[in-house]
């Protein structure tokens, strides 16, 4: 049975467009996040292209032998040079300016520096370098003379 009624709509209403939800926290973080990791992943090639691309860091010139007994470079800004005697079958002698470096053999081989004596480095060119790095532009080595004890220590 219909009923009919005056001024009545004879078609159903259509519901009014749900209003935009409020923003979660978990689609603001994700959002934040992508353009972070996008930036982040770009850091590493750049620096890449950047170390590939420097003016101060020509390519070492090796000599003497395939094990190379001499190198010398100019590593931003400063002289390295280094020789390996042929009596000592380890021993490297490393100046930086022409100021001598103090390297040590390591047990495992590697080498490390006085002037950064935490850390290792696979050669002693590497060592060479991380000092420079380490001294940074104004700093640079102490002249070395004999070591006399000054007065100080054990004098047997």
């Amino acid at each position: 049975m219909a009923v009919s009624a005056p001024n009545a709509p004879t078609e159903t209403p259509v519901p009014a467009a749900p209003e935009p939800a409020l923003p979660t926290r978990r689609g603001v973080i994700r959002r934040l996040l992508l353009p972070a990791a996008l930036a982040t992943a770009a850091v590493p090639a750049a620096s890449a292209v950047s170390r590939a691309t420097r003016p101060d860091t020509a390519a070492p010139h090796l000599a003497d032998g395939p094990q190379g007994t001499v190198f010398e470079e100019t590593y931003r800004g400063r002289r390295i040079r280094g020789v390996r005697p042929a009596a000592g079958a380890g021993a490297w002698h490393v100046t930086v300016d022409d100021r001598p470096l103090h390297l040590m053999r390591r047990a495992d081989g590697t080498w490390l520096t006085m002037v950064d004596h935490y850390r290792s480095y696979a050669t002693p060119l590497d060592a060479a370098r991380a000092a420079v790095d380490e001294l940074g532009p104004g700093r640079h080595l102490r002249e070395t003379g004999p070591h006399t004890g000054g007065g100080h220590g054990v004098h047997a």
